[in-house]
Parts: C-alpha cells; sequence; structure tokens
C-alpha cells in the first residue's frame, strides 16, 4: 500500500509541475524583482488636445497643425490658448513660418460656398491658402476633386480667428 501512495504522490507532483509550466502569463503568480519576467508596459500616455505643439516657436502666433486638424490661438505669456478643430482643404501649406497677408470679411470660396472672416497667410501654387468659416456655419469636407485652400472652422472659432489674426500676424504651420 505504501508503495501505491508513493507513485500516487509522485504522479500528482508530476501533472502539477506539467500544468504549472503550462500557464498563460497573466495567470501566474507574481515573478521576483529581478528575475527574467518583463515588466508590466506603461500606461499609454494621451495627447492633450489643449497643448500648444511643442516645436511651434514662442511669442503670440496662430499654431496650425496639419496632422490633429487643429488651431491654436496663443495670446500673450500667461493667457491660456484658445484652441479648436478645423476641417483642411485639399491643399495645404509646407510646415513652416507666415504670415497674415490679406484678410476678407465676407466673399464666397473657391468651392462655391459663402464664407466669412478670411485670414490668408500662404499660396501654393496658384491657390490661396487661409482660415475661413462658413456663413451656414458648416465644416464640410472638401470636394477632393477641387484644389481649394480653404481652412474651415466653425463660426464661432472664425469669429476669435478674426479678432486675433490681424495683418501680418505670424502663423505657424507644424506637421
Amino acid at each position: 500500500m505504501a508503495g501505491l501512495t508513493a507513485l500516487a504522490v509522485a504522479a500528482v507532483g508530476f501533472l502539477a509541475y506539467q500544468a504549472s509550466a503550462n500557464v498563460p502569463d497573466q495567470f501566474a503568480s507574481p515573478k521576483k524583482p529581478g528575475s527574467s519576467a518583463s515588466a508590466a508596459p506603461a500606461p499609454e500616455k494621451t495627447k492633450d488636445v489643449h497643448a500648444v505643439p511643442a516645436k511651434s516657436g514662442a511669442g503670440v502666433r496662430v499654431v496650425y497643425a496639419l496632422d490633429d486638424r487643429r488651431v491654436w490661438l496663443v495670446g500673450e505669456v500667461g493667457q491660456q490658448p484658445k484652441t479648436f478643430e478645423v476641417m483642411p482643404s485639399t491643399v495645404s501649406p509646407q510646415p513652416g513660418t507666415y504670415q497674415v497677408t490679406s484678410r476678407s470679411g465676407k466673399v464666397t470660396g473657391s468651392d462655391g460656398v459663402d464664407i466669412e472672416h478670411v485670414v490668408r497667410f500662404a499660396s501654393v501654387g496658384q491657390v490661396a491658402i487661409g482660415f475661413s468659416s462658413a456663413v451656414d456655419g458648416t465644416m464640410a469636407r472638401p470636394d477632393p476633386k477641387l484644389k481649394t485652400g480653404g481652412v474651415r472652422m466653425t463660426s464661432e472659432d472664425g469669429d476669435a480667428m478674426w479678432k486675433f489674426a490681424t495683418i501680418g500676424s505670424k502663423v505657424v504651420v507644424v506637421p
């Protein structure tokens, strides 16, 4: 009988060893520091959309982030920048520093939409690039078959841009 008991204990021990060797990591007991287990990945940092892009210069300026489809109106030191989403045009300027060259209160855009508070700062080929808001307040995606340079924003944001970006104001475009 003692032989059978010893055999049973050895079999259970062997099976327990095999089971523990095949347990997925998430179910295994925590490893001691210094062991070969890799550390858990750091939680992914979320991007603060209100933070002005780091490489956008200094001073009073308009910052337009192409990839983020976002604009910041950066005032004097100590003032909270205003930021908002925009709808890019089909033609975009290269990253760099520009100046506001012209403004129009109310015109018809190259896409046929009535727009207001137009603030132009660049051109690409024969296409003028500028910020504007549609009179009807929409921010429709532009027709990809047209070459347009209007970076559209809501009417409220267009009002803020109009007050902020006068002739000669700095506009910084970042990727």
